[in-house]
Formats: C-alpha cells, sequence, structure tokens
C-alpha cells in the first residue's frame, strides 16, 4: 500500500504557475480533502462498551512506577515531617498524595495543556473543520464528544497527543494538510490512549514519582561533583571514592532489594507499556473502521524516516542503527511492527 503524497513539512512545492511570470502571487495551499466517511452524523452509537475503561496497559504503567512512588513518599513525608512537625507536616503530605486527583480536573488539565505544552484552544476556522471528524471517530466509539477537550499545537509536524486525562492536542498541521479520514485515524488512535486509560495512568506515575526521580538526579550531580573534587587531589581519592559508591550501591541492593531492583529495570518496563499502549491504541482505531487510514500515516511516517537516511548517506555520512538497549528503551514501536499489527484489519470492512 501507497501513502498519500502528503507534502513536505513546512514546504509545500509550488506549482508552475506560482513561479512563473514577473510578479508570482504567494502560493496558498489548497485544503486537505475532505474525504471522510461520515456515518453517523449526529449520532451516538454505541460500538463497544468496552473500550471504555482502563486496560492492562494502564495498569501495568502504575504497577510500574508504584516503587517510585513509595520511595517518593518517604521523601515528601521525611522532609515534611522534619521541617513541620508531626500535625502541619502530615497534612503536607496528605496534602502531595491528593494532588495527583488533579490529573482528573478539567480546569488544571487545560491550563497544563496551555501552559506546559504550549497547546491552545482551536480557533473558529480550526473548530470547523476538526469538531465533524471528531464527532465521526466518538460516534464510532459511542462516546460524547464533549467528554475530551480538542486542542490546537502550533506545529509543522504531523501528530496528536492524549494529554492528561481528558485533552486531545493535534498540530496545525495534521489539522490543515492531511485528508480529513486520515486526521480521524490519528485521532482515533489518540481516543484509544484515553479510552484505555494510558494518559491519565502515564502523568499519574510520572507525578507521584516527581520527587523520586528528583533526589535520583541530585545525588548523581553530587557524585560527579564528588569524583571531579577528588580528581583534582589524587587517583587513589578518586579510586577510593568510587569503591565507596560501590559499595553504597551494593549495600542499598542488599538491605532493599525489593526496591532497588524495580527501580533499575522500570525504565524499561514502562517503554515495553508504553509500546503495547501504542499498539492498543491503533488496534482501537482499527476497530472503529481507521485501519488503512492509519496505515497510510504510518506509511507516511516510514517513508519519510528512509528519506532522511537517504539523504544522509548522499552526504557521506555514517547510519548509526539504535543497539538493542536503545530499542528496549523506546516508547513507540517501529513503523513495521505497528503495519503488521494492523494487517488483520486491512481486509475488514465496517
Amino acid at each position: 500500500m501507497q501513502p498519500r503524497p502528503y507534502p513536505a513539512h513546512g514546504q509545500p512545492p509550488l506549482p508552475p504557475q506560482a513561479a512563473a511570470g514577473p510578479d508570482p502571487q504567494p502560493y496558498v495551499p489548497e485544503p486537505a480533502p475532505d474525504d471522510l466517511d461520515y456515518r453517523h452524523r449526529g449520532a451516538r452509537v454505541h460500538v463497544a462498551e468496552h473500550q471504555r475503561g482502563t486496560d492492562a496497559t494502564a495498569i501495568g504503567q502504575l504497577a510500574v512506577q508504584l516503587p517510585g512512588a513509595l520511595v517518593s513518599v518517604a521523601l515528601v513525608s521525611s522532609l515534611a515531617l522534619g521541617m513541620f512537625g508531626d500535625v502541619v507536616g502530615t497534612l503536607v503530605v496528605l496534602a502531595w498524595v491528593a494532588s495527583g486527583l488533579l490529573v482528573f480536573h478539567r480546569p488544571t488539565e487545560r491550563a497544563f495543556a496551555q501552559h506546559v505544552l504550549k497547546l491552545r484552544p482551536p480557533t473558529p476556522e480550526e473548530r470547523a473543520r476538526l469538531e465533524p471528524i471528531w464527532n465521526e471517530v466518538t460516534a464510532r466509539a459511542g462516546i460524547e464528544p464533549g467528554t475530551y477537550e480538542l486542542m490546537v499545537e502550533n506545529s509543522d509536524e504531523l501528530n496528536a497527543a492524549a494529554v492528561a486525562g481528558h485533552v486531545v492536542g493535534v498540530t496545525t498541521y495534521s489539522l490543515t494538510r492531511i485528508p480529513t479520514s486520515n486526521l480521524a485515524a490519528v485521532l482515533a488512535h489518540e481516543l484509544g490512549h484515553h479510552t484505555g486509560g494510558h494518559a491519565w495512568a502515564g502523568l499519574l506515575g510520572y507525578w507521584y514519582s516527581l520527587p523520586g526521580r528528583i533526589a535520583w538526579a541530585m545525588t548523581r550531580g553530587l557524585a560527579r561533583f564528588a569524583l571531579a573534587v577528588a580528581g583534582v587531589f589524587s587517583v587513589a581519592a578518586t579510586g577510593f571514592l568510587i569503591l565507596f559508591m560501590a559499595m553504597a550501591v551494593a549495600a542499598a541492593f542488599l538491605t532493599a532489594w525489593f526496591i532497588a531492583i524495580p527501580l533499575v529495570v522500570a525504565p524499561y518496563l514502562l517503554a515495553y507499556a508504553g509500546r503495547r499502549g501504542e499498539l492498543r491504541a491503533d488496534q482501537q482505531a482499527a476497530e472503529l473502521g481507521f485501519a488503512r487510514q492509519l496505515a497510510e500515516v504510518l506509511h507516511h511516517f516510514q517513508a519519510e524516516e528512509e528519506t532522511a537516511k537517504a539523504a544522509l548517506v548522499a552526504q557521506g555520512q555514517q547510519l548509526k542503527e539504535p543497539g538493542a538497549l536503545a530499542r528496549l528503551l523506546s516508547s513507540h514501536p517501529d513503523h513495521h511492527t505497528r503495519l503488521s499489527a494492523l494487517e488483520p484489519y486491512l481486509g475488514l470492512r465496517r
């Protein structure tokens, strides 16, 4: 299957008439075609009730981040109780634990999307294009369109994102430059992240493990600083410090292996959960009837990647393929894996 020829990001080709003449007019690209099969205009259709909820990927994300969250609770408790005493310190700890509920607070989600992720509400013109597509996607999934809020990112990349608990972000490129059926497939994929609980589970796990990650980053920074200082004095001092650190790490593994080992393997398990989540979201889009359109988007990404590699080879640069460790830490499957997972759906007619 060949992908539809999207224009290059940020570089639309000029038609011959735009380049001819002494005073050419600026070229305004035509809007992307509206080729979506609107089967459920104004209707809410329950296609699969089970698609709304928390799937195994979301539960796995939370389970993997549990050791980090326990370390964070211990750190926050130690600091709060030490600084404010038992009563006030306990209230501070409880407030921090309760703060995770803000993931599901719509105004907080909106503020996070706008100020941290740089998303914005769609303009009236963007909303006029986006909402009919979104209504069709949600109708096929049996979900009220207003359950999730649509926002836009100013970007010339083909992309979209499921954010927090109720926000779906889409780039201006995706909104204006790709056919509506392909945009619907992208939105259906992001809806799959939301209905599977991937978005809120990832953000919740990130928030509760954040103090632990900050403490770990500070520990690594202090260790590097100590090694740099020791290196100024002598090689022996550096060696002694390295030995001391190795003994401290070994002691941590021996005395608290049930925390230390999960913390070490957590990045790999989270990456695996992320890859499974992407395949699950692809499956959701395929089950809603967008398998072919999603495959076209993936073929487009694959073609861009191959073009970039060919350009590097033409420049005489040596390509570095990601190693086994990098692949284990990748949060997205490669395009070939995703396309292979879509193959069973490509012959279905919904």
